[in-house]
């Protein structure tokens, strides 16, 4: 068969002409065969103005499941690795918290030693040791190597971590930014073999996959070693690692702390409390303090069978008589099935239980500082002239109980005494403004600052009632040391990275609270010294004049001048006595003492002859005292 050419065919058709060379009967050599056209495939019905998309079933496939581990690898910033310094500190943070959180539940007092050594331009490693009671063999790949692992997330009770995020992240950043596993080494007792891991995280699976696992010998009974290298940045000053470490040595007086910078430098710091806080204990959660949908998931989990035994069986502070009048005004029955409780007559459980009055939660829950161990704190770490701590009765926010404690350090080293009203005309030594630390649960907050509750709070008290410039809107002009610690069982972070309060109205009225009782202690204080001031100028005013006096009085009269000198000295002291006394919060001159008169308040006298420096001349005191009032002379009855 061959093909040969023909008449060209008509539009649309294809021509084909065949011939056989055994003359078989068939198509003739000149025949065409026509063939019909390829159809065209039919275009998508669209509205107009749109193109076609993807149907259900191609979305359906695109459609899979995303683990925890890899949804914070690419959103590492709401952690608190959003750049390199941060990531630093971040690092040291989550490492150091774990640490004293196991010191602390085994009874232990901590020795924490920090190493931060560099290693590239960017590339650090960070090395955190402790004295804890290690970590099991079985336990150390979940707690390193896995998100959202831990035990503290359902408890009830104070401690730092509360997510089971941060460590494991640590370890997980350093292995996006340079490769290397984080390496673990714990040991749990002295006749126990200390156990070496090397882990990474596999953020699809979010499960740890190790890469190195044998027994090792170290020279320490019991504790745990991390080591992360990671690609960050190091820089003294405000929010960097040497900050953090000294805020957290002020927070945590009975932990003991070296430090090693990148410089090689060592920096310790020793324990000022020789004495564990006391250990919180768990409590169940407050009726107050949950939600509907809480409530219906705690009564399918539940193992109660009746009404009135779960209420009393999973919440705090219910007790029979409250549980048969959450039943009544649910129109339910103490012996009522829990099996029986559909979503309407949960509805009913919930609304009784947030009318009925509940007694507030337990507080044993809590571990605050303490005022003592916040001016030891204080005194361990600023050198300043006047010391005042308070801790607030425990309140309640959502049903979660909280304490707010409040420390104040002004004057010393911070900037001396500035008792100067004249400040705005340009003087160079001018005070600084106040510095605010803030703390939760015994961690320090050095980022958010605007944004956090306990900042806000500082910022709007009004200073000026007790005797420091303040303009509106901004902190207080003076030397000072404003610490505002919280202490709860579910601190109410913005953000994952902990970093800043939520802005709840009960939080921030505690913190006023406790913000103005320290706040009258120090307007105390600075009165006295005023009052000390002003007299001291006008004992400097009469012995300026003696001798013209004593001169003057010699020409008009015979007198004996030294008898005569003696004698104006001892009125000159007697009408400024209060220059040598102090006074009570009243304003009563009392005793001259070394103690301030006042509760938790600690005042160092850091001058060298132990008085006040004497003013500068033509200088303008606020609130100078007045002079001692003069009574005037009775005036005569009329006689009748």
């Amino acid at each position: 068969m061959r093909q040969t050419g023909a008449s060209s065919p008509a539009a649309g058709e294809s021509q084909l002409t065949l011939s056989f060379s055994d003359g078989r009967p068939g198509l003739s050599p000149t025949e065409t065969v026509k063939r019909a056209p390829k159809p065209k495939p039919a275009a998508a019905k669209t509205r107009p103005g749109r193109t076609r998309g993807l149907s259900a079933e191609d979305m359906a496939r695109q459609q899979r499941e995303i683990s925890v581990s890899e949804f914070f690898a690419k959103n590492r910033h709401l952690l608190g690795f959003d750049n390199k310094r941060k990531a630093m500190l971040t690092t040291v943070k989550e490492a150091v918290d774990n640490s004293l959180d196991a010191c602390e539940e085994a009874g232990i007092l901590p020795d924490i030693w920090i190493e931060v050594s560099q290693l590239t331009e960017d590339r650090f490693c960070v090395c955190v040791r402790d004295n804890g009671p290690g970590i099991v063999k079985q336990q150390i790949p979940n707690i390193f190597g896995k998100l959202l692992y831990g035990s503290k997330f359902h408890r009830l009770k104070m401690a730092r971590g509360q997510q089971g995020i941060g460590i494991s992240a640590a370890g997980m950043y350093g292995l996006l930014t340079t490769g290397k596993p984080i390496s673990i080494i714990s040991r749990i007792a002295g006749k126990k073999d200390a156990h070496h891991y090397k882990l990474a995280i596999d953020t699809k699976k979010n499960k740890p996959d190790i890469i190195h696992d044998d027994a090792v010998e170290v020279d320490w009974e019991h504790g745990t070693r991390v080591e992360i290298e990671l690609e960050a940045s190091y820089a003294k000053g405000r929010q960097s690692v040497d900050e953090y470490v000294e805020q957290t040595a002020i927070a945590n007086p009975h932990g003991s702390f070296a430090y090693q910078l990148p410089t090689g430098e060592v920096r310790e710091y020793p324990r000022s409390v020789h004495e564990l806080p006391p250990a919180p204990r768990e409590i169940k959660p407050h009726p107050y303090g949950i939600e509907l949908g809480t409530l219906m998931k705690m009564l399918k989990e539940t193992e109660c069978q009746q009404v009135g035994a779960f209420l009393q069986t999973e919440f705090s502070r219910v007790s029979p008589t409250i549980s048969r009048s959450v039943c009544d005004t649910a129109g339910l029955t103490p012996r009522t099935w829990v099996k029986t409780v559909d979503p309407q007559t949960a509805e009913k459980l919930f609304n009784a239980l947030q009318k009925t009055r509940i007694m507030a939660p337990a507080t044993n829950c809590l571990a605050p500082i303490g005022a003592e161990a916040i001016l030891a704190g204080l005194l361990k770490g600023i050198k300043a002239e006047f010391y005042t701590a308070t801790t607030r009765p425990p309140a309640v926010y959502r049903g979660n109980p909280f304490q707010i404690e409040v420390g104040i350090a002004y004057g010393g080293e911070l900037g001396g005494d500035w008792l100067r009203s004249d400040k705005s005309n340009g003087d160079a030594s001018a005070p600084p403004e106040t510095r605010v630390l803030r703390f939760a649960n015994r961690v320090p907050l050095l980022y958010q600052q605007s944004g956090c509750s306990m900042y806000r709070s500082v910022v709007e008290t009004g200073w000026n009632k007790y005797g420091l410039s303040q303009s509106r809107g901004s902190l207080p002009a003076a030397p000072m040391v404003v610490l505002v610690h919280m202490a709860s069982v579910w601190v109410p972070f913005t953000s994952e990275s902990k970093e800043a309060i939520a802005d709840y109205d009960e939080i921030r009225k505690e913190i006023k609270l406790a913000i103005a009782e320290c706040g009258r202690r120090l307007g105390v204080l600075l009165r006295r010294k005023r009052t000390k001031v002003a007299y001291a100028r006008r004992r400097d005013v009469f012995t300026r004049y003696i001798d013209e006096v004593v001169n003057a009085v010699g020409e008009m009269t015979r007198v004996n001048r030294t008898e005569f000198r003696g004698h104006l000295l001892k009125l000159s002291e007697r009408y400024t006595a209060a220059a040598d006394m102090d006074f009570d919060d009243h304003g009563k001159v009392i005793r001259k003492s070394a103690e301030p008169g006042l509760a938790d308040t600690v005042v160092v006298d850091r001058s060298d002859d132990g008085e006040p420096d004497e003013p500068e001349q033509g200088v303008l005191f606020e609130d100078e005292a007045p002079p001692p009032p003069t009574r005037k002379p009775a005036r005569p009855r009329r006689k009748k």
